[in-house]
């Protein structure tokens, strides 16, 4: 879609009806993610079963006339044939999916050492949250279940690996504790965080590798040093439950999303507040006299880092550019759960309370040359670095995202 048009949806995948279930329980996709590269898609369908499917989809699921953007030849896979739709029975209700970043040669060579049935190949992994607590770590390529990581005592429901491959994943959890985990070394448990009151809702690490944000049900949010582990500042502002969080691509600007219908744009180095984004009631036909009508479930950010989708509970799913204050599309969705944007652009995933995935189009553009230098320079730049620059003060201001 271009900027300012509304999503098309253009696929959508429903689970088969397991007999042997009670249809009304345990159904929901709590959780959908796509890998690092884009080669795969990962669905908690419900049930405690997780499909892992091949991208771009399969022609099948598209509808006629959609000749999907996202169908590259360099997403096809190279050499080894293709790839197969695996399914997971994980025996738990699963709640958080992350796939792990391609690791380095020397995490392939000791992943190949410690479970010679892998072949020695660039192994890619899938960790599961489940409802006993356990996290299941799976190869992609195979199917294989390879490690077990237990520690939590309740419902893991997210978690998020390192960006830079070095497979630490952090786990979020009903316990109110995030765990750290060392895949490297057995998954290992090398760290404990508490601090949190309510359930811990969801995890997300920057991209730059030096923090951790963590949302719990509370009205703040806590950020954490990924380095010492230790709590760096809470973000105060919410006036509800936060429930989700994101931060941007260049580890610059980190979203909040509440049940108090707002999302808040911070900057997580100084824990200024620098935007809210409103969620108002667009059908007037609903009723408003329910306070969490439209109590937000999900943010997040587009892989350029110039657009936030959200997920709310009044039946729509909102695409919103970073400079605007309200809006620029709407796509009807009931009972959205959850929504994830593919890493190339172009295509939104959400997940809804019976077990669907839908597929919407999300706006592709080129990025100026102005947001390209800024997403470089954020990339490895505090605030309070660039703000030390001997350069005048409206280049700060862009650079720092106060330009709004």
């Amino acid at each position: 879609m271009e900027a300012g048009e509304e999503p098309l949806l253009l696929a959508e995948l429903k689970p088969g009806r397991p007999h042997q279930f009670d249809w009304k329980s345990s159904c929901e996709t709590w959780s959908v993610a796509f890998s690092p590269d884009g080669s795969w898609f990962a669905w908690s369908q419900g049930h405690c079963i997780v499909k892992l499917i091949p991208w771009p989809l399969e022609e099948q699921f598209i509808p006629k006339g959609f000749e999907a953007k996202s169908r590259s030849s360099k997403n096809e896979t190279k050499g080894r044939g293709s790839p197969k739709e695996k399914t997971l029975d994980c025996g738990q209700i699963v709640w958080g999916l992350a796939f792990s970043p391609w690791p380095s040669p020397p995490s392939r060579k000791l992943w190949a050492r410690h479970h010679p049935q892998v072949p020695d190949v660039s192994c890619l992994v899938l960790a599961t949250g489940l409802n006993d607590g356990q996290i299941k770590i799976w190869e992609v390529q195979t199917g294989l279940l390879l490690l077990n990581l237990s520690g939590h005592q309740d419902v893991v429901r997210d978690l998020s690996f390192t960006p830079s491959g070095s497979l630490i994943l952090v786990s979020a959890s009903r316990d109110k504790t995030l765990r750290i985990w060392d895949l490297n070394k057995h998954g290992k448990q090398i760290q404990v965080l508490s601090g949190h009151l309510q359930w811990v809702y969801c995890c997300s690490i920057s991209p730059d590798c030096s923090m951790l944000c963590s949302a719990a049900g509370e009205k703040s949010v806590f950020l954490w040093s990924m380095r010492s582990y230790t709590l760096i500042r809470k973000l105060e502002g919410h006036q509800s439950s936060v429930v989700s969080c994101d931060f941007s691509p260049d580890s610059a600007l980190l979203v909040t999303a509440s049940y108090d219908t707002n999302v808040i744009m911070w900057d997580p180095y100084t824990g200024e507040r620098l935007r809210s984004l409103h969620h108002t009631q667009v059908d007037p036909a609903m009723d408003d006299s329910d306070v969490h009508i439209s109590s937000l479930r999900s943010v997040c950010f587009s892989p350029e880092g110039l657009y936030l989708a959200t997920v709310a509970d009044d039946r729509l799913l909102r695409i919103w550019a970073l400079e605007l204050k309200t809006p620029i599309a709407f796509a009807p969705m009931t009972n959205g759960l959850c929504c994830t944007f593919f890493p190339h652009g172009g295509v939104i995933a959400t997940g809804t309370r019976d077990g669907h995935v839908q597929f919407w189009t999300a706006p592709r553009v080129l990025s100026s040359l102005k947001h390209l230098c800024r997403k470089a320079l954020r990339s490895f730049l505090t605030t309070y670095q660039v703000l030390a620059l001997p350069i005048p003060k409206n280049m700060k201001e862009f650079l720092t995202y106060r330009t709004f």
